[in-house]
């Protein structure tokens, strides 16, 4: 496991030099796994500081027992712990944007303003990086689901190839580490192996295309690996110049693509009902 990280983490070459990495930790088996790993192969170093952060979307019954997780991690660890709400940044909480039944599953808002509110607060804590607890298989489900959308630009900005204006690199050091082993490393040291799953998901596209996923890994192993290859050399055959820099929201500040940011944009469109 540690071997699978430290290759992953040298490719990112950002503990070379002093470092301040916060860790988004969403109080499930993998997140809290990597806080974890990520503490025993730094706590001796004086350089490298660790940052957990969580996430408070206001999912009734579900969010609240993960935070107690991840504050009971942290606390282990001796990590201080960030706790950021929807309800006090945006004025809404993640049950509220379902309820509204939107065409769009919930997901898709949550998703999108949980990465704005981690980026702009890993941002304000001063952040070299901001790690997130992908693994393999979450990965190879992003690679595929883009493939599915036919959208390449979106893969190309899943690794950018330079940092980008109001943006902490983003590092995933579990990227090669399948579920099954983190949830194996999860049980042998005694983490959070979660509590069920969001009430949400049944309506992401995502959980179907897990299970196709699982499926096709059952009937032929290696496909996850395969498929997060192939993604690696589509990133080496990247246009020259195809990275853009990101431009001030109109509305909020946050980095955006045309001047309004996708946050903005949903937001608008879920206060509109």
């Amino acid at each position: 496991m540690h071997r699978k990280v430290k290759q992953v983490l040298r490719s990112y070459r950002i503990f070379n030099k002093n470092c301040k990495v916060v860790v988004a930790v969403s109080g499930g088996k993998d997140s809290t796994a990597l806080l974890h790993i990520l503490h025993s192969l730094f706590s001796s170093r004086k350089d490298v500081e660790l940052i957990a952060l969580s996430i408070d979307e206001g999912i009734e019954d579900y969010r609240p027992l993960t935070i107690d997780a991840s504050r009971s991690v942290a606390k282990r660890l001796d990590v201080p712990l960030v706790v950021k709400s929807f309800q006090d940044l945006y004025k809404i909480t993640s049950d509220q944007m379902a309820a509204q039944n939107h065409a769009q599953a919930p997901c898709t808002f949550c998703g999108v303003l949980r990465k704005s509110l981690l980026n702009r607060t890993a941002r304000e804590l001063g952040a070299d990086a901001l790690a997130t607890g992908h693994n393999l298989d979450d990965e190879a489900q992003t690679v595929l689901l883009n493939y599915i959308k036919g959208d390449i630009d979106r893969l190309y900005r899943l690794r950018p190839s330079r940092e980008l204006n109001g943006m902490v690199p983003r590092i995933k050091p579990l990227r090669r580490v399948p579920e099954k082993e983190m949830a194996i490393y999860a049980i042998t040291h005694d983490l959070p192996l979660g509590h069920g799953s969001c009430p949400h998901i049944p309506r992401a596209i995502r959980l179907e295309v897990k299970n196709m996923l699982n499926d096709l890994e059952f009937k032929h192993p290696g496909t996850k690996y395969s498929i997060m290859r192939g993604f690696d050399r589509i990133l080496q055959l990247r246009p020259p110049g195809e990275s853009f820099q990101p431009i001030p929201c109109s509305k909020c500040g946050e980095p955006s693509s045309d001047g309004i940011c996708q946050c903005c944009r949903l937001l608008d469109q879920v206060m509109q009902g």
